[in-house]
């Protein structure tokens, strides 16, 4: 059994996938043994979850995950627990498998109740599975109210119920337990969904057992990448040797935007970094970081740099854009500039064409500018992310970076895409979004492929909220600016 951090390397697996890797496991085995050891993992981490509970309440479904839930009972049950099982379903149509568990509870002489216990110690979730088509209803809708409402912790089997397992999307109103006291529990593979959208927060920490089935071969539909590795500097280096990072934004009253990104840049390990503002108005040099170099946007000869254009851009971006699209060597796009992508054709061929020409380009949309960008409506991306931001990546001929909780990072056809673990709340604050444009620009300017350099600057990101001091000063953007590692 395996805890899930945002150091695992791992691959996903979607519904299709996982349901193939079921039947494999199960032609391989004797009837009934893989639920077993699925009663058998969920029972271990309900005793290690809450070692000294009495009272351990299990709601099961009507199918093969209610089957999961009847066999830890019966396995808490034999270990001295004291297990009540509330059942909505027809015992009669349980899967073989599940009805085998059930006789197994009942055997071990398992409560089974009408309802749920008026208190308990720990609540196991295993009402619905991944094969759930429909919102919980009725009593299974009536007793997760009553479960998520709870003090005790709850754990979830396979995926807690209503969260869709390929995309992250929940039927199921959210928690209002702490996340401390949230645990899920998912077997044989690791699912997109329970990293994704809503699926952070359903699920909690999010623990893997294989069941002893690993090495099937299947395709991932994502992967979790881990930690970046370090990368050293030679010695026997100069600031040539990590290249030109050029911020172009900071329209009229927005030069903050820009020179969050420059300082990101700056801090991240370029070598060396101007700022184009776009505000005529603007002060030649930034006193509080003069190694910001500030010049006339227009000026900057883009040949041999990375761009990260549209930070504060506002409308004026438009009009640096198709330069900076035709010669910038590598490039980030953000904000301003993906509104001013979406609503222009011209511009949309001009970053198709980037790709044909070899030119790296990363694009960094939130979920409203990745509608905007496909044309659809934010809940359309937020429906599912993985497809959204494959998409981007296919129709621009771009790295994409989908940003918000788990951030999916997608490339056109090459790779599964990588979802990050890392980040939290503290990020939800102005400027953070720029912060990581220039990261990302610094890792390009340093000779980063473009996926590798979006996805770890990604994760190093939300690595620095997540290791932010507890009682500290709020996390700002130009605090995070300031942490961002090479």
């Amino acid at each position: 059994m395996q805890r899930i951090t945002p150091a695992t390397v791992a691959d996903l697996f979607d519904i299709a996938a996982t349901r193939r890797i079921e039947q494999a496991a199960a032609a391989a085995l004797p009837h009934h043994i893989l639920m077993q050891r699925a009663g058998r993992a969920v029972a271990r981490l309900a005793m290690a979850v809450a070692p000294h509970a009495r009272t351990i309440w299990v709601a099961c479904g009507p199918g093969n995950n209610g089957g999961d839930g009847l066999e830890a009972a019966a396995q808490l049950q034999h270990r001295g627990f004291l297990p009540i099982v509330t059942f909505a379903g027809d015992e009669n149509r349980l899967p073989p498998d599940a009805a085998a568990s059930l006789q197994r509870a009942r055997d071990a002489g398992v409560i089974f109740a009408p309802d749920p216990p008026a208190s308990c110690d720990l609540a196991i979730d295993a009402l619905l599975g991944i094969g759930a088509t429909r919102p919980p209803a009725n009593e299974m809708a009536e007793w997760l109210r009553k479960m998520h409402a709870m003090a005790s912790p709850v754990l979830s089997v396979d995926v807690p119920s209503g969260l869709n397992a390929d995309t992250g999307v929940s039927s199921v109103a959210p928690h209002s337990s702490p996340a401390s006291r949230r645990f899920c529990l998912t077997l044989l593979t690791l699912k997109p969904g329970l990293f994704t959208a809503q699926g952070r927060d359903a699920a909690g920490t999010v623990w893997f057992d294989d069941l002893g089935c690993g090495g099937i071969a299947e395709l991932p539909a994502a992967r979790l990448a881990g930690a970046p590795a370090d990368a050293p500097r030679s010695h026997a280096s100069h600031k040539g040797s990590y290249g030109d990072v050029a911020v172009i934004g900071g329209a009229p009253g927005m030069a903050g935007a820009a020179l969050l990104a420059g300082s990101a840049a700056l801090h991240a390990g370029a070598g060396r970094v101007f700022v184009g503002l776009l505000d005529p108005g603007a002060a030649p040099v930034d006193l509080a970081q003069p190694e910001l170099m500030l010049r006339d946007a227009k000026a900057l000869d883009l040949s041999a740099m990375t761009a990260v254009c549209g930070c504060g851009g506002g409308t004026d971006i438009r009009a640096v854009l198709p330069r900076v699209l035709a010669t910038a060597a590598a490039l980030v796009l953000d904000a301003d500039a993906l509104n001013a992508v979406a609503n222009d054709a011209a511009l949309q061929a001009q970053l198709a064409s980037r790709a044909r020409r070899g030119r790296p380009t990363v694009i960094t949309p939130h979920p409203l500018e990745a509608a905007r960008l496909l044309n659809c409506a934010a809940a359309d991306v937020q429906a599912d992310r993985l497809a959204a931001a494959r998409q981007l990546a296919s129709r621009y001929g771009v790295v994409a970076v989908l940003k918000g909780s788990g951030t999916v990072i997608a490339e056109d056809g090459r790779t599964p895409p990588v979802l990050n673990l890392t980040g939290n709340a503290r990020l939800a604050t102005a400027g953070t979004g720029d912060v990581l444009a220039g990261m990302i620009g610094a890792a390009l300017a340093a000779q980063r492929p473009a996926f590798e350099a979006a996805w770890e600057a990604v994760w190093r990101h939300g690595h620095v909220a997540d290791t932010w001091p507890a009682g500290a000063p709020p996390l700002t953007a130009g605090a995070l600016a300031r942490q961002a590692p090479c």
